[in-house]
């Protein structure tokens, strides 16, 4: 996916496309967890759709939900959808910060080898 050691770094232009892709592509995930938390909350707990937004979007965010589930289905899809949220913030902030990472690594292995 990315230029090998021995290729010099990109131009800073495509170095912006690239970490545009993974900015957008880490958006896309975050739209969707958000859509997946809504509806889980709204089907599992009854709340409206903001209050659906406001739970998901505290879980993806690392805050913790703001209403407590009421129900028992509620209470496991709250516990799956933490333990989801998790993940996704740890996947998110590795997608973003993977060109940034790589970029500083080239550039001090390209410097070596001239």
């Amino acid at each position: 996916m990315y230029e090998p050691i021995l290729h010099p770094p990109i131009s800073p232009d495509r170095f912006i496309i690239r970490v545009l892709r993974h900015v957008a592509v880490a958006v896309l995930i975050l739209l969707v967890s958000i859509v997946i938390g809504m509806a889980g909350y709204q089907y599992f707990e009854q709340l409206s759709w903001r209050s659906a937004f406001l739970n998901s979007a505290m879980l993806l965010g690392g805050m913790g939900p703001v209403d407590a589930p009421h129900t028992d289905g509620g209470k496991i899809f709250a516990g799956l959808y933490a333990l989801y949220a998790g993940l996704v913030f740890i996947v998110l902030a590795g997608l973003i910060l993977a060109p940034l990472v790589h970029r500083v690594m080239h550039k001090f292995h390209w410097a070596d080898d001239q």
